[in-house]
């Protein structure tokens, strides 16, 4: 798994985009589970969802299942648990940088509830060391479920967040904070998914209902100089994906072999409204338009699995179909044909072998879907915008220890097709997504080929004489073709990776784990000569890239450490946790150089005004500022002395 920097949560698995995963809660599908998400992708710098509440957690990096689609990359299906049914429970952290509250109970003989809420006081923190971005969240999580009798229940799955950022003028006392405050915009964003499951534990089989809707609401706002006036604005957007969704699924023990089928049904509402100016390779543009768009999605999936030679060999096979009617290219559900299977054979009660081989489709974001050219048309749907595709061939060994740990080695290759190509910058949509605002609103093409392949090695350690841990290895490599039809490093060609978490128990209730991340460079694209353009800068705030050298550097390696304690005491009627939390203990960051407006400075050592201008003789068209180049890599010791208190 790679990062794109310390202080988000984007999943670049096995050498794929952040946007090409998706998350469920007990059967309920999640789009966004970080907060300040992404629009298009799934990274945030903060997780929306509550660890307390979680059981286990379902993860395929291929194999996915049958009903789980719209993936490339990864399925996690998160298991909540459920809410006490003996007596009324409250859980209250506070942490240096939130302070959540998670109660649970009973509320009859047959219902219990598990709800929690959290607020952040994180802006407050952020200001006090001087940061020039003041972020504030606010999460709920929800589980409400009804035991009808034996064979039958029903359960409410809830999540959301509300999250502002603004920010901190005052904070401007070095360059790489002026940098950040030239082109950050001021975001305010809210999502929530929720779902009803109804499932019916039959003889044979289960059968479930899931009635779930989501939605994200995300605006963005920036003036030149961070200065209010109606002339100075830059960037006014404003859009909402609405998701409608009914899926049935069924499993049924019939002659030996599991069967698992069912359909889906999804009802999409997207639009956005965008004034943008911007600067590319291209010159000058200015994007306005209001786009609003409704569709049908469908889809049925089968999947069959059958155990041989004494419960050895394990064969399972399966294939699903989706599609919509935006166009004639997506209608037929047939031309998105997914078929997949996987075996596993066992050896001997240690050593198991793996395969599986499997196509996927995933949908490209909505603000493609949504865009709207200088002639008021969805030029991307007009075109002939596809699904994604991707294939899958992995195998892997998997050997189990007598004390409680295992180690498995996979090597995976995938190959990517009808990928959106962005036709202004001429690059891979697959390239982006590790950053924040909104990606694939302009006009592509479904051209994009692509390819990521390596092997993973992984020992795991259970709980085992006090000790527990996780180490892991991947050597990958990530390639999207670029204009030229050759292979270029994609954004995500991390190589070398490496994950250790090692937890201890000692006695008196004491806890201790460390964690440290290490990975190789990843590649970016070098400045284009029209970075220090007047035009540009008065518009973008930040360089150009140039794509035609596209990934061709790569930034310095990076190693991140965290560090915990807790110290837990138990008393009759509650519980009391203190820990000590500390991340990013070596002030660790990702290396990148960037371009800033070389200001006079006063006699304070501070930046005045504006830029200076190299050339002021010439045409205004012509005029370029005077640039020099900064490295960012500024991370930040994050300690945080937490509370919590369980009754």
């Amino acid at each position: 798994m790679t990062s794109t920097a310390s202080f988000r949560n984007d999943l670049i698995i096995r050498g794929g985009a952040p946007n090409e995963n998706r998350f469920f809660i007990d059967d309920v599908e999640i789009p966004n589970i970080n907060h300040f998400a992404t629009q298009g992708a799934s990274g945030g710098p903060a997780g929306i969802i509550n660890i307390d509440f979680i059981r286990e957690v379902d993860f395929f990096g291929s194999a996915f299942p049958v009903a789980r689609g719209n993936a490339l990359s990864s399925v996690f299906n998160f298991k909540f648990r459920d809410g006490r049914d003996d007596r009324l429970g409250m859980i209250a952290t506070a942490g240096a940088t939130d302070f959540g509250m998670t109660l649970e109970g009973p509320l009859s003989d047959k219902t219990t509830f598990l709800v929690s809420a959290r607020r952040s006081y994180l802006q407050f923190l952020f200001k006090a060391i001087g940061l020039p971005f003041l972020p504030t969240y606010t999460d709920f999580n929800a589980k409400v479920k009804y035991k009808i009798d034996n064979k039958n229940e029903i359960y409410f799955i809830g999540i959301g967040a509300i999250d502002d950022f603004s920010l901190n003028l005052e904070a401007n006392d070095t360059e790489d904070k002026q940098f950040i405050l030239n082109f950050l915009p001021v975001n305010t964003q809210w999502n929530y998914s929720n779902g009803v499951v109804y499932k019916h534990y039959g003889d044979k089989g289960v059968t479930s209902f899931i009635l779930s809707r989501n939605m994200l609401n995300n605006e963005s706002v920036k003036y030149l100089n961070n200065e209010t006036r109606p002339e100075n604005l830059i960037l006014d957007y404003k859009s909402q994906e609405i998701e409608n969704k009914l899926r049935v699924e069924t499993t049924r023990n019939i002659a030996g072999f599991e069967w698992m089928g069912g359909a889906l049904y999804e009802y999409v509402k997207f639009n956005a409204n965008t004034f943008n100016k911007i600067f590319s390779s291209a010159g000058p543009e200015d994007i306005v338009y209001f786009s609003e768009i409704d569709f049908h999605k469908y889809g049925l999936f089968l999947n069959g699995g059958k155990k041989f030679l004494n419960n050895k060999l394990n064969v399972s096979f399966g294939a699903r179909i989706d599609g919509n009617n935006l166009n004639g290219e997506m209608r037929n559900p047939f031309t998105q044909f997914s078929p997949r299977m996987a075996l596993s054979y066992n050896f001997s009660e240690k050593l198991s072998y793996n395969m599986s081989i499997g196509r996927y489709y995933q949908l490209p974001p909505y603000p493609s879907l949504g865009y709207r050219n200088a002639s008021n048309t969805l030029i991307n749907i007009e075109n002939g915008i596809k699904y994604i595709r991707a294939d899958h061939f992995v195998v892997g060994v998997e050997y189990n220890t007598k004390a409680a740990s295992r180690i498995t080695l996979e090597g995976y290759y995938k190959i990517y097709d009808q990928y959106p190509f962005l036709l202004r910058e001429s690059i891979s949509l697959a390239n982006l997504g590790g950053d924040f605002g909104v990606i694939g609103a302009q006009e592509v093409s479904s051209t994009s080929e692509g390819r990521t392949y390596g092997m993973e090695l992984m020992f795991q350690q259970r709980l085992y004489k006090g000790f527990y841990g996780i180490a892991a290895y991947t050597l990958g490599f990530s390639e999207f073709k670029d204009r030229n039809g050759n292979y270029a490093p994609s954004s995500w060609d991390a190589r070398n990776i490496i994950n250790l978490t090692v937890g201890k128990r000692f006695g008196k209730n004491w806890e201790a784990g460390i964690k440290w991340r290490f990975q190789d460079g990843l590649p970016f694209t070098p400045f284009d000569a029209s970075s220090s353009l007047v035009s540009n800068w008065e518009r973008n705030g930040r360089g150009i890239p140039d794509f035609s050298r596209l990934n061709s550097e790569r930034s310095e390696a990076s190693s991140f450490i965290d560090f915990r304690i807790d110290k837990k005491w138990f008393f009759k009627k509650w519980d009391l946790n203190v820990y000590l939390d500390i991340q990013n203990v070596t002030a660790s960051a990702v290396s990148r150089d960037n371009l800033i407006l070389d200001r006079p400075l006063d006699e304070n050592g501070l930046p005045l005004g504006g830029g200076i201008i190299e050339n002021p003789d010439a045409p205004a068209a012509q005029q370029r500022y005077r640039l020099k180049t900064i490295n960012d890599a500024a991370g930040t010791l994050l300690p945080t002395l937490g509370i919590v208190v369980t009754i």
